[in-house]
């Protein structure tokens, strides 16, 4: 069981229009993911799927910005020297294309996992959030969401959006995934044991949920 809230439905238009931004600079593409495990320390993972450089970041709504910063004013604390931490110079380095046609046939059919490339300050961001969620649901005293519909409103309770699919059971282990409300990135959590969250930029195919097979 999931919610819905009115908000949602406007959310991820700005969502969509950072996605559709990207598309046009595409090519195969890796790109980093930060997990914060029970303890909150981040770590970073990165994708299989060989490419060139993944898709910049889209520029900030600035409305959306502010009304996130006045919503979740500790995180914007907390990433306002990651805002002006400027982006490295250069070009991202490249991974080279696989060399033989069942590698670059695997790479091209593993696609759909492409993601935005998260910004210095999305990333102290999706993290901030991440950890937040983290102490809520399995920190000291906090009461573990028996259910789909438990997580869904422990979500909505701390100012999060839950949407159709957001939040889900796979494989007896209850897990979400939640676009930050307005400016992202995505935050996924799945609460096994231990219980893990990730920071994420958006799948060009849209959304934060992962998206299920290629072609």
């Amino acid at each position: 069981m999931t919610c819905r809230t009115a908000a949602t439905r406007t959310s991820y238009r700005p969502l969509a229009a950072a996605v559709a931004s990207v598309f046009a600079l595409l090519a195969l593409t890796a790109c980093g993911a930060t997990h914060v495990g029970a303890g909150g320390t981040g770590t970073t993972a990165t994708a299989a799927v060989a490419s060139p450089t993944a898709p910049a970041p889209a520029p900030v709504d600035t409305a959306a910005k502010a009304a996130h910063d006045k919503a979740f004013p500790d995180v914007a604390a907390r990433c306002d020297e990651a805002r002006r931490t400027p982006p490295p110079d250069g070009p991202a380095k490249s991974e080279p294309r696989p060399s033989d046609s069942e590698a670059a046939k695997y790479a091209e059919n593993h696609a759909f996992k492409r993601q935005v490339r998260l910004s210095s300050e999305a990333r102290c961001r999706g993290e901030a959030h991440a950890q937040r969620i983290r102490k809520a649901l399995t920190g000291s005293g906090a009461k573990s969401p028996a259910n789909e519909a438990d997580l869904a409103a422990a979500l909505v309770r701390l100012g999060y959006e839950v949407d159709s699919g957001s939040v889900h059971r796979i494989g007896g282990t209850l897990g979400f995934s939640s676009f930050v409300p307005g400016i992202g990135p995505c935050v996924t959590g799945r609460l096994g044991s231990p219980a893990t969250f990730e920071t994420h930029g958006v799948y060009l195919e849209g959304g934060c949920t992962k998206p299920q097979g290629g072609h």
